[in-house]
């Protein structure tokens, strides 16, 4: 592991200096939407469950010339969506300035938990779902949207989802959409293997020979980071022994049965279906989505999220087709994975302009022009008026509509809320990246490594 947070800790250093150079940019004019009436919203969002008490709302809008902050981070063709529906915003919009803040994901939580404790983050901000109970567990960081509900339109979204990010009897943001994991393949590369892209566990260890046989050691069917593997992991035992991961706050797998699973995520190394974590970094990439390797066709696989599916095929060289694979029957005898939050939009606690903010949110996530911009870059809405919009115009993108068909048809458990903690899934030292970056490396066997998880994660989950 040494070697590795060295060659982590050169790469941040780089990386932190383009993110500082190119990821922030300031639009040229202000501008914002209003939503039509919505008093029965105010008490849609429930407390934890329950019925909200009466909030005070925001004041309405002043009509002056003001500046709001927008940060979120993803890969460069939500960017473009992204700043363009803001562009269209403010020309709408004109006495409403947005300064926007984006970039990749690498080392993106750690300074927006810096702002977030310093009280400096930006007025509107994507977050992960887990932000919520991570940074404001006593509603102290976000704003609760029911205050701003006579501007953002809550009655789009289903109670069950706006639950699900009710936190301390407040809702602090609005998720965006749903999302799991699933394969994606590089079909033109599985070709020029000679095989098919894999639909079963057997067929992805077959393809691994294939591939280096008939390509040579530098091609591998899939590419896995540390915590990718994790994620992979995790899906593989609850395909085997049909329990979820967390249960009642409790860790609950044994150090035997993780072991299993590490034995299995080493297996794609040994078959050669995967490259080494120590062959990934060496590639010196920011993300994998900007690796030569998978630009051209060398890494040929990803497990990732279903909404992310448009920053992977854009990023191919041209004459390369990406296609959406399957979950594997052959793991076990029940369907592992799971759905989440895939995102979602917050309003800071701090901000001066709350109702301005929920005027970009509404327009970004409900308003027909905003929506059409925004398409699925962020994955399919889950605002009813979002979703309809775009099917209505044939905008979404039809290979993120298909993973995410296929996610929530098959995922039956849940995701715990710790379980992208950032003492877990933090890059390089997080416990998942120590676990699994130790066992490429072979600083670890498959029990020391189980106890590395089994330790960190009980911490996490003590609190």
């Amino acid at each position: 592991m040494r070697m590795k947070k060295v060659l982590a800790g050169i790469m941040s250093v780089s990386m932190l200096a383009a993110l500082t150079a190119c990821g922030t940019k300031t639009t040229d004019e202000g501008t914002t939407t209003t939503a039509g009436g919505n008093d029965a919203a105010a008490t849609t969002a429930a407390a934890d469950g329950g019925a909200a008490e009466p909030v005070e709302t925001a004041a309405p809008a002043s009509g002056e010339d003001v500046t709001i902050k927008f940060s979120w981070w993803g890969g460069d063709s939500r960017h473009e969506a992204t700043q363009n529906a803001v562009n269209a915003f403010m020309e709408k919009n004109p006495n409403i300035k947005v300064d926007v803040n984006f970039g990749a994901w690498s080392g993106w939580e750690d300074s927006m938990s810096t702002s977030f404790y310093a009280g400096t983050a930006p007025d509107v901000n994507q977050i992960n779902w887990n932000w919520i109970t991570n940074y404001s567990s006593d509603g102290s960081i976000f704003l609760d949207m029911n205050k701003v509900s006579n501007t953002f339109d809550l009655t789009q979204y289903s109670q069950a989802a706006l639950d699900q990010c009710t936190t301390a009897g407040e809702l602090q943001a609005i998720p965006v959409s749903m999302t799991g994991r699933i394969f994606y393949w590089n079909e033109s590369t599985f070709a020029n293997a000679g095989v098919a892209v894999p639909t079963s566990l057997e067929e992805l260890y077959a393809a691994g020979e294939a591939f280096k046989t008939n390509l040579g050691d530098d091609y591998y069917p899939l590419a896995l980071g540390e915590y990718d593997r994790m994620i992979l992991m995790v899906y593989y035992l609850e395909s085997v022994y049909g329990k979820a991961w967390v249960v009642d706050g409790q860790l609950n797998y044994t150090a035997e049965e993780i072991a299993k699973g590490l034995e299995f995520i080493d297996s794609l190394e040994e078959k050669h279906v995967t490259p080494t974590i120590a062959t990934i970094l060496g590639d010196g990439a920011e993300s994998l989505d900007k690796n030569p390797k998978w630009m051209e066709g060398k890494y040929a696989g990803i497990f990732e999220w279903d909404s992310s599916a448009s920053k992977f095929n854009s990023a191919l060289n041209e004459g390369q087709t990406l296609v959406v694979g399957d979950y594997f029957k052959d793991m076990g005898d029940y369907q592992g994975g799971y759905s989440k939050v895939s995102l979602a939009f917050a309003i800071t606690e701090t901000t001066p302009y709350p109702t301005e903010c929920a005027m970009l949110m509404q327009y970004l996530l409900n308003d027909p022009e905003g929506t059409a911009i925004m398409a699925s870059e962020r994955g399919i809405p889950l605002s009813a008026a979002a979703k309809e919009n775009c099917l209505s115009q044939g905008l979404l993108n039809e290979m993120v509509a298909e993973a995410n068909g296929k996610v929530l048809d098959w995922v039956q458990f849940p995701l715990d809320t710790q379980f992208e903690n950032s003492k877990l899934k933090g890059n390089p030292d997080g416990v998942y990246y120590d676990a699994l970056g130790g066992l490429s490396y072979d600083e670890y066997d498959y029990a020391t490594a189980a106890q590395i998880l089994i330790d960190g994660i009980s911490d996490v989950l003590a609190g």
